[in-house]
C-alpha cells in the first residue's frame, strides 16, 4: 500500500487499537510515525485534516455490535474512507498491582463484554476513554480490564485471563485514510431516504435484484431530527450499477469504502 507519514489511532500506547496500528503499519510501505489520541473523534479528525495521515479505530464487536462513534464521526468527515479492515481477537484480562479488588476500570465495549465476571466479583465499573488508558494510574482496590501487553507496558500483574463473557470475543479494525484503493471484497455505505413506506423497501430490492449479498445493516438517528435515520449497509464485492441505482432513491449518500479483510497477525 502508499506509505504515510502518520497513523493516528485511538491511545494510549498498550490498548487493542495500538495493537492494530502495529499490524496495519506492517501493510504499509515506509516507517509512518505513531500518534495516539484520546477520543475516536479526534483521531479522525486528524487524520481528516492532516495529510499523508491515516487513521486505527474499531468499527465493529462481535459481542457489542457496531462501534457507534467510529461510525458517527466516520460519515462527518470530508476525505476518509475505509482502506482494509482485519478482525482481531479479544482477550480480556483483569490486571492491577492489587490483589483485593473492589472496583474494574475501563472501556465501555470492555466493560459490557466482562459482565459475567464483573457480576460474579461483584466488582463496582468506572469506564475509561480506552482499555489502556484505565490502566494508567490504578488506585489501590482497582483493576483495568484490558490485553496481556498494557499489563507488560505498565508493569501490573494478571489477576485473570479471558475474562470475556464468550471466547470467541473479537473486533474489526479498520485503516482509515484520504486515497482510493482497487475495490475489495467488502462495501460500505450510509445513506437516507424519504420518511415514507416503502422507502427503505426500495434499496433492499435492489441488493435482491442483482443476486448480492447484504451481510449488514444497521441504523442511526440523523441527529437532524427525531424519527430520522441513516442507514449503514455492507455487501459482497463492489457494483457500481448497485450505488447508481442506490443514489437514485435516497436523500443522502456516502460512500464509505470498499476494502479487503485481511487475517490479523499479531506480535
Amino acid at each position: 500500500m502508499k506509505s504515510a507519514k502518520t497513523i493516528a489511532y485511538l491511545g494510549p500506547e498498550g490498548s487493542y487499537s495500538h495493537c492494530a496500528t502495529e499490524f496495519f503499519a506492517s501493510q504499509l510501505s515506509g516507517s509512518p510515525a505513531y500518534l495516539p489520541l484520546k477520543t475516536i473523534r479526534q483521531v479522525l479528525e486528524y487524520a481528516d485534516q492532516t495529510p499523508d495521515t491515516v487513521a486505527v479505530l474499531p468499527i465493529e464487536n462481535s459481542v457489542e455490535g457496531t462501534v457507534r462513534e467510529t461510525i458517527d464521526n466516520l460519515i462527518r468527515t470530508k476525505n476518509l474512507q475505509i482502506l482494509r479492515q482485519t478482525i482481531m481477537p479479544i482477550k480480556h484480562c483483569l490486571i492491577s498491582q492489587s490483589t483485593d479488588i473492589h472496583t474494574v476500570i475501563s472501556h465501555p465495549q470492555a466493560l459490557s463484554q466482562c459482565q459475567n465476571f464483573i457480576h460474579e466479583k461483584k466488582l463496582n465499573t468506572i469506564e475509561a476513554s480506552s482499555t489502556a488508558a484505565a490502566a494508567q494510574n490504578l488506585q489501590p482496590g482497582h483493576a483495568a480490564i484490558a490485553n496481556e501487553k498494557t499489563a507488560k507496558l505498565y508493569g501490573l500483574n494478571i489477576l485473570h485471563e479471558n475474562i470475556n463473557d464468550y471466547p470467541d470475543n473479537c473486533t474489526r479494525f479498520a485503516l482509515i485514510g484520504g486515497w482510493d484503493t482497487p475495490k475489495g471484497a467488502s462495501t460500505l455505505l450510509a445513506f437516507s431516504t424519504k420518511n415514507e413506506p416503502g422507502a427503505l423497501l426500495k434499496i433492499l430490492q435492489i441488493f435482491y435484484d442483482y443476486n448480492v449479498n447484504l451481510s449488514h445493516i444497521s441504523s442511526r438517528p440523523s441527529k437532524t431530527s427525531l424519527g430520522e435515520y441513516t442507514f449503514f449497509a455492507e455487501f459482497d464485492g463492489y457494483d457500481q450499477k448497485i450505488l447508481d441505482e442506490i443514489k437514485q432513491h435516497t436523500q443522502f449518500f456516502r460512500l464509505l469504502g470498499s476494502y479487503d479483510i485481511i487475517p490479523y497477525r499479531g506480535k
